[in-house]
């Protein structure tokens, strides 16, 4: 796995709030708002995005509640699904705490997630679907 983050999302509970926020607040532009997810120009940098709190926790498998999961997820986004299946073995073998292990997702994308040794949770996906999405590899 590379030292690469593909986006980070930030779970939020008050959507509407957290544009407000970002947008009005610093400035920041929408670039795609698709209800349950709001994704931030990326400017050149790492894409920014927001994800309905609770819907976040499911997506990666954990609770919503500040018991272990902190609002913030890592993800990686991979161009072959063979690699999503690698990255979870070389996180088990390195000592992470499987989430939810690889599968087919409830969108149409492969992914499973993994929390490392300090509970920081990644977010591993693959779709092959669009073509101007941000691979780490």
């Amino acid at each position: 796995m590379k030292a690469n983050v593909s986006a980070i999302l930030l779970g939020v509970r008050d959507m509407e709030a957290s544009k407000r926020f970002y947008t009005e607040g610093l400035g920041w532009k929408i670039e795609n708002d698709y209800g349950i997810s709001v994704f931030f120009a990326p400017d050149g940098g790492t894409p920014v995005g927001f994800y309905g709190r609770e819907g976040l926790a499911d997506l990666v498998g954990t609770s919503p509640e500040g018991n272990g999961f902190s609002g913030l997820v890592l993800t990686y986004v991979v161009r072959e699904q063979k690699r999503i299946d690698e990255v979870m073995e070389e996180a088990a073998k390195a000592g992470a705490t499987i989430l939810k292990p690889a599968a087919d997702l409830q969108w149409g994308g492969y992914g499973g997630s993994f929390a490392d040794l300090d509970g920081y949770i990644w977010n591993l996906g693959y779709s092959a679907q669009g073509d101007n999405q941000n691979y780490a590899e």
